[in-house]
C-alpha cells in the first residue's frame, strides 16, 4: 500500500461551495448514505499498491460508484488507463521510477476539468469540482449525498493500521504521508471511503484531526441521470465558476 497525495494547493481560482450557496437555506443532510451499498467488496486497487498515484485512484473509484448508482453499470477501467493519468497529470513516468513522486489534488482536478481522464469510452471530463470546508460537516455530508461522493485529502498518521480497516485517532504525532480516497458514504459512527480496493471507515474524530481538503465533483453522467449537483447549484452556476481554471493549460499544473 502507499500513499502519494503531496501537500495541499490553494489555488485562488478554485470556487469554495460556501462561496457559491450563499445564504439560501439548505435542507438538512440525510441521517446516513452509503453509495457503495450493493457493489462487489473489490474495487481494484487501481496500482495505489505500488505507486503512489492516489490522486488518480480516487478519481477512478469515483467512476465506479457514478457507474453503478448512476448509469447502473459499474465502471471499472484498466490499470493503463489510471497509470496514463498519473503520467499526464502527475508528471510520473514508467521509465524513471524517481518520477513517483505522488500528485496535488487541485492539480488533477484541474486536468480532470480541462482534459478528462483517459477512460474506455474515450475521455471523461468534469463539469467542475469546489472545494468544500472540511470543518463544516453539515456541507460535507450533503455533498456526499450530492454528488454521489467526496473527493478529499488527508493526513496520514503512523498508526492508521492500528484498528484493521476501521481509521481512529490516536495520540502519535508522526505523519507518515499524505492520501487521497473517494468518501462514498457515512453515519452517526463516521464516513466509508475506498482505498487500496476496499471499504475503510474513519471515525469523525480522525477526519477533524487529519482531513484538510474536501471538493464536490460534478460528473456529467450521475448529474444526467440523477439531476443531483452540490446543494442544488445549476449546472450553469457551476459552469460559470469554472472559467478560469478552464482557460488554464493543463501542462502548467503538471508536477
Amino acid at each position: 500500500m502507499k500513499f502519494g497525495r503531496l501537500p495541499r494547493k490553494r489555488d485562488p481560482r478554485v470556487p469554495h461551495l460556501a462561496d457559491l450557496q450563499g445564504d439560501a437555506p439548505l435542507p438538512p443532510a440525510p441521517i446516513a448514505v452509503d453509495w457503495s451499498a450493493g457493489m462487489p467488496d473489490a474495487f481494484g486497487a487501481m496500482l495505489n499498491d505500488r505507486l503512489g498515484d492516489c490522486t488518480c485512484a480516487a478519481f477512478y473509484h469515483a467512476l465506479q460508484i457514478w457507474g453503478f448508482d448512476a448509469a447502473k453499470v459499474e465502471d471499472t477501467e484498466p490499470d493503463q488507463f489510471v497509470e496514463q493519468l498519473y503520467e499526464e497529470a502527475c508528471g510520473y513516468d514508467p521509465s524513471n521510477p524517481q518520477s513517483d513522486q505522488g500528485g496535488v489534488e487541485q492539480d488533477v482536478l484541474t486536468f480532470l476539468l480541462s482534459t478528462g481522464a483517459p477512460t474506455s469510452q474515450g475521455r471523461q471530463k468534469l463539469i467542475a469540482f469546489v472545494e468544500v470546508d472540511v470543518t463544516d460537516l453539515d456541507d460535507i455530508k450533503r455533498t456526499i449525498a450530492d454528488c454521489g461522493g467526496c473527493y478529499i485529502g488527508f493526513n496520514v498518521p503512523d498508526t492508521i493500521f492500528d484498528d484493521g480497516t476501521t481509521w481512529h485517532t490516536t495520540t502519535s504525532q508522526t505523519i507518515i504521508g499524505g492520501h487521497a480516497v473517494f468518501v462514498v458514504g457515512y453515519d452517526n459512527d463516521g464516513l466509508i471511503l475506498i482505498s487500496w480496493g476496499q471499504r475503510y471507515r474513519m471515525t469523525w474524530a480522525f477526519w477533524g484531526a487529519y482531513v484538510d481538503e474536501a471538493y464536490a465533483l460534478l460528473d456529467p453522467i450521475w448529474v444526467e441521470s440523477t439531476g443531483r449537483t452540490p446543494s442544488n447549484l445549476s449546472v450553469t452556476e457551476l459552469e460559470a465558476a469554472m472559467q478560469k481554471l478552464k482557460a488554464t493549460d493543463p501542462g502548467d499544473e503538471r508536477h
